[in-house]
């Protein structure tokens, strides 16, 4: 049977209007600006409006993507969507983004692994292109954080972090492999380190006015644990997905991680002994948007110049669950 490849022939990113500064944020909390910059090295971050869902997000990012590679939406064969904060509890969010978009005779997927939920979505995407079934798929990863963020409730610790967005990449059928090398894990004994609790369905009912009360309701994060695993994981897994490809580091021309923490992907890089330039980073001004994070960099790293067509680019993220992964490409 013949080996079909994918390749991406589009990029597309959205970020809502409204622009939160650390200065605005650190006023909300208690904190300075330099306090949040010395633990994050965010200075901004998008929040969501009123009313705007994940969906409506992730829809002008696929829109994006897809006229990027000069498709029409009806090109679009199969949808796989990677967030943490769909629109309801359930249906996920991929049906209502494929309603939004006029699609309704086509197979969506929605993935739920956190900040690795791109790179599981990618590689899924590789092998449904590779086994021929479909021909245009579409991948996107979209959150939304500030609405459980601004709230009394939530940790300075957690709120100072994350932000919303959502990107996209379109992939079709190519002559030369994009996906050179990749690996996935979880370890499921990490998820009680980062997580939100509610619902528990395995209670009657799923949620009470206790559960509320002991803010059941909001993300809870064992800071050092996760900061000490994803350094640890992100720089092994960077080095196994280069060698398994028969290459080194310094053959890599761009490093796009998870933007979790500025001080993880510092460290990381210390670790891997990489120039600065050899890692894009756009936590300064995007914050910690899980799923979306590494397609909204690659957005960015595209309109700046920095990500070109041919060059080796390693994609590496930790999160939640845990799960951790990283995709050896070539763009």
């Amino acid at each position: 049977m013949e080996i079909r490849h994918s390749r991406i022939a589009g990029i597309g990113a959205y970020l809502p209007k409204r622009v939160v500064s650390s200065a605005e944020l650190g006023k909300s909390l208690g904190v300075t600006e330099d306090w949040i910059l010395e633990r994050c090295g965010i200075r901004e971050r998008h929040y969501a409006a009123e009313g705007e869902g994940t969906a409506a997000m992730a829809a002008e990012a696929v829109k994006r993507a897809v006229a990027d590679a000069g498709w029409q939406l009806a090109d679009i064969d199969f949808i796989i969507f990677a967030t943490l904060s769909p629109d309801h509890f359930f249906p996920g969010s991929g049906v209502y983004l494929q309603n939004m978009l006029g699609l309704g005779h086509i197979a969506v997927m929605d993935v739920r692994n956190q900040c690795t939920g791109f790179l599981y979505s990618l590689v899924t995407a590789d092998a449904l292109i590779a086994s021929g079934k479909y021909k245009r798929i579409v991948v996107v990863g979209a959150e939304i954080h500030s609405h459980c963020l601004e709230v009394p409730e939530t940790t300075k610790e957690i709120a100072i972090l994350f932000g919303d967005g959502a990107a996209a990449v379109a992939l079709e059928v190519g002559e030369e492999p994009m996906l050179i090398s990749s690996v996935l894990h979880a370890d499921g004994s990490g998820a009680h380190c980062l997580k939100l609790e509610l619902f528990d369905v395995s209670r009657r009912p799923w949620i009470t006015t206790e559960d509320i009360q002991n803010r059941r309701h909001i993300p809870v994060m064992d800071g050092m644990r996760v900061f000490i695993r994803a350094v640890k994981e992100i720089t092994r897994t960077a080095k196994f997905v280069v060698e398994q490809a028969g290459m080194r580091l310094e053959d890599v021309d761009l490093i796009i991680p998870h933007q979790a923490n500025i001080r993880v992907i510092e460290t990381v890089r210390k670790h891997l002994k990489l120039a600065p330039e050899k890692f894009f980073a756009n936590i300064q001004v995007r914050g910690n948007t899980t799923a979306a994070s590494i397609p909204i960099a690659m957005a960015d790293a595209r309109d700046a110049g920095v990500l070109k067509r041919g060059q080796l680019v390693l994609l590496v993220a930790f999160g939640s669950g845990f799960t951790w992964g990283g995709t050896l490409i070539r763009y």
